[in-house]
């Protein structure tokens, strides 16, 4: 009996736990919450009344902070004092946090699972090696856009951070491909070195002189790598996939640096592939592109510099392609998109100026799934009646952006394809009634 009691005691109390979001909770909420978001609360709530109530609510599981950019490392180490039950934490944006309030983080050995540092741009690698070191229950990493980190921090969270499924790296400019794993042994020489003669000795500095990452375990667990706009090589992205064999969403837009090298050792994942990033990789080439799509038929979403649209369109599951500012794409390449990629949801072709209108024409009336089509800056799209159809323009475009805005969302889409079709009916009309057709913005039907 006094076990039944217990138990019914133990099933309220998690019943009347709860979520407050963008305010600080009242004095009797104090003990009740769960979980504390403040994502939009930059002017109301200060870091002194964030850390008076944080010293009050012992049950917390999960707390953002990215509303409240002031946080110091005082509220930090208040919230890892009461919180001992803390399984994620997000203070991305939190510039005022330092090495000292991640590592009490690190100290008070809390279950965390998630970790969410982005832009907290004073921390540096003592830090971020404590995290991989301690946190041994993550399963998601994100630390993007920190200035000051190297790779000797990185190569501990390969090393340590086991579980990881998520890491997000992006734009943190003092990585190299010494951050990540070594597709070879320790003493392997690239081609042709033993033979050369060698070059006059330079300075090295202390990153280079770093041993390559020679791993004895493989990364499983991870699905999510984003590698934006980091300094890596084709080198990292052969280690990597060597590493972490079952990466499904793959994102290096803006990585210069990569070849179609990269691409050959990204093929390697097969049908784990389902979302790959390239955007502004400008050295990637059509060859390399055709034996990604060939070997990922699971590819569900690419954004790639420069592809192959023919062999991209036979992908089954493609839902989201982005082909933006591929000035070589035609018509030739629209009609095999609109023959064979049934199934794409989101399309997004801005600045392709050399597409006619009857090949976008063709596009809405094959793709019946096709639920999003951004057409900026298409020269063909600036026609009477195309416009209406549009999402409005943002305020701050000048007159010449505001006539190349083009975004067709949901039910104008639609919209969008019958209007086409009305006019692609009246012209036929007029052809066989050997009268001028005249471009008109309206849905009527009739000629005059």
């Amino acid at each position: 009996m006094l076990l039944d009691k217990d138990s019914e005691s133990a099933k309220s109390f998690h019943e009347d736990m709860m979520k407050i979001t963008d305010r600080l909770p009242a004095e009797e909420e104090y003990r009740r919450v769960r979980h504390l978001i403040l994502e939009q609360a930059q002017d109301s709530i200060s870091d002194e009344q964030l850390a008076q109530v944080l010293a009050f609510c012992p049950h917390l599981e999960t707390v953002v902070l990215t509303g409240v950019s002031e946080t110091t490392d005082r509220t930090i180490v208040i919230l890892t004092e009461k919180a001992i039950n803390l399984l994620g934490l997000n203070l991305s944006g939190c510039t005022q946090i330092t090495d000292v309030g991640v590592l009490e983080i690190t100290n008070k050995s809390l279950p965390l699972q998630w970790l969410q540092l982005n832009g907290v741009v004073g921390l540096t690698d003592p830090s971020i090696s404590a995290i991989a070191k301690t946190c041994s229950r993550l399963i998601e990493l994100e630390i993007s856009n920190l200035p000051l980190l190297t790779p000797v921090a990185v190569r501990d969270i390969w090393s340590f951070s086991r579980k990881l499924r998520t890491f997000r790296l992006a734009n943190n400019p003092l990585l190299t491909d010494k951050a990540f794993p070594s597709p070879t042994g320790l003493n392997a020489l690239g081609p042709g070195q033993d033979d050369e003669k060698p070059l006059p000795p330079r300075p090295t500095t202390w990153l280079e002189q770093l041993p390559p990452l020679i791993l004895r375990h493989t990364a499983e667990n991870l699905r999510l790598l984003d590698l934006s706009f980091c300094k890596i090589t084709d080198e990292a992205i052969e280690g990597i996939v060597t590493h972490a064999p079952r990466i499904q969403t793959f994102i290096l837009s803006g990585c210069l640096l990569l070849t179609d090298r990269a691409l050959e050792s990204i093929s390697k994942l097969h049908d784990h592939l389902d979302v790959l990033m390239l955007a502004h990789v400008s050295n990637i080439t059509d060859r390399a592109v055709v034996k990604l799509a060939r070997s990922c038929t699971n590819l569900r979403c690419v954004d790639v510099a420069y592809m192959s649209v023919f062999e991209l369109a036979g992908l089954p599951s493609l839902r989201r392609l982005s082909l933006v500012r591929v000035h070589k794409l035609t018509d030739i390449g629209i009609f095999a998109l609109a023959e064979q990629a049934t199934g794409l949801e989101r399309l997004h072709l801005s600045y392709c100026d050399h597409l006619s209108l009857d090949a976008v024409h063709l596009l809405l009336r094959k793709l019946d799934r096709l639920q999003h089509l951004t057409a900026t800056g298409i020269p063909s799209l600036r026609r009477r009646g195309v416009h209406r159809f549009s999402e409005p323009t943002p305020t701050n475009c000048d007159p010449d952006q505001q006539a190349a805005f083009c975004i067709f969302n949901g039910e104008n889409v639609a919209r969008l394809r019958r209007f086409l079709d009305k006019e692609d009916k009246r012209r036929r009309e007029a052809e066989a009634r050997n009268v001028p057709f005249v471009t008109r913005s309206d849905d009527k039907l009739d000629l005059y």
